[in-house]
């Protein structure tokens, strides 16, 4: 059975037996939403490989996934690390999504568009500190775990982050793994760069189906490496 229909079965039962519906349990059936997140400065292989993993999967999987990309705030043109212009059709509205993933870009020039000014201004991380309910799966990959050590979102939990900056996101109270991919239920981070096809992929593993990973994985040649860490 696909998790994701199972963990919605498991929130009924609970809450039918009086007990709280944890993390992820509460969603209901349909097309897994992912939403990306976008900010000037993000890296471009941050965003595009998970894009193209969810994309195709829901190709492959006949409408199993829904991915788009989305800003902080209003719909805009961002500009990413290498210049990079990407049209973002949809602001801020995690309410209408099951996965928001959180990409990196711009750890070691503090001073240039990348996270360190998107958590300076507080904007962001306030906004995905609130966006936490049951039934929600907030993801990151690279250097995407500062901003949501900054949210508050990785203090005491399993992660992982690009290894030029575990010492960062472990001194912000992160536990982190030396592990590709940290699954922690509704808190899900990858390590540097091209792990993100490793997290997209394993989330479509446990959110739709093996098979649709697989398949995926098949049509992109790409062989998924490294160890998940789960709970």
């Amino acid at each position: 059975m696909e998790r994701r229909r199972f963990m919605v079965g498991v929130g009924a039962v609970a809450a039918g037996a009086g007990m709280a519906a944890g993390p992820g349990m509460a969603r209901a059936s349909g097309p897994l939403r992912v939403q990306i997140v976008m900010f000037d400065g993000v890296e471009e292989q941050d965003f595009a490989g998970p894009y193209e993993v969810f994309s195709l999967a829901g190709r492959l999987s006949g409408g199993e996934i829904q991915v788009c990309y989305v800003t902080g705030g209003r719909p805009r043109t961002v500009t990413a690390a290498f210049g990079t212009r990407v049209a973002v059709e949809r602001g801020w509205s995690p309410e209408t999504a099951d996965l928001l993933v959180v990409p990196g870009g711009g750890f070691g020039r503090p001073e240039e568009p990348g996270i360190w000014p998107e958590i300076n201004k507080g904007d962001l991380p306030r906004k995905l500190a609130a966006a936490r309910r049951p039934g929600l799966t907030i993801a990151s990959l690279c250097t995407g775990a500062i901003i949501l050590a900054a949210a508050g979102l990785t203090t005491g939990r399993p992660c992982t982050t690009h290894g030029g900056a575990k010492a960062e996101l472990a001194a912000r109270g992160g536990l982190v793994k030396n592990a590709r991919v940290v699954d922690d239920g509704d808190l899900v981070t990858a390590a540097g760069i091209t792990s993100g096809l490793e997290l997209a992929l394993h989330l479509v593993r446990r959110e739709v189906s093996a098979d649709v990973a697989t398949r995926t994985e098949g049509v992109l040649e790409y062989e998924a490496r490294g160890t998940v860490w789960t709970i």
